[in-house]
């Protein structure tokens, strides 16, 4: 796994708005973000660019137009970003994160029953491979 230093909110923002079109400039990136979200467009060019640095992001010349493409899939930062905070919160523990989600975001009934299903499917799956 390659180190990448952490993203802060407004990179994970921009990140999020460069997965969603696949590959843009900076003024479509911008353009994603309703005027009453207050960012301007500089900010989101100061955001791609230091994506880019920190190896999150691809950049193509189309004449002198930077094009931006995501690096990284966002499962990825995903996976990073929370087994970071696992570790640095609960000492690598999981069980206390889950619980906290579980207690304190007021999950859906829905969500609960698929959180059963899903642990009874794994369940199953590590008795049959003992």
């Amino acid at each position: 796994m390659t180190e990448r230093p952490a993203l802060s909110k407004g990179e994970m923002e921009i990140a999020r708005a460069l997965w969603d079109l696949k590959h843009a400039t900076v003024r479509e990136v911008f353009e994603t973000f309703p005027q009453s979200r207050g960012i301007d467009f500089t900010t989101v060019q100061t955001y791609l660019r230091r994506l880019e640095k920190k190896g999150y992001v691809n950049v193509k010349l189309d004449g002198r137009t930077r094009i931006y493409s995501p690096r990284v899939k966002p499962r990825t930062v995903i996976r990073e970003t929370v087994d970071d905070l696992v570790d640095r919160l609960f000492a690598g523990e999981t069980f206390p994160l889950m619980q906290h989600l579980i207690e304190d975001r007021n999950v859906s009934r829905q969500d609960l029953d698929a959180l059963k299903t899903l642990l009874d499917q794994l369940t199953e799956e590590r008795d049959a491979s003992e």
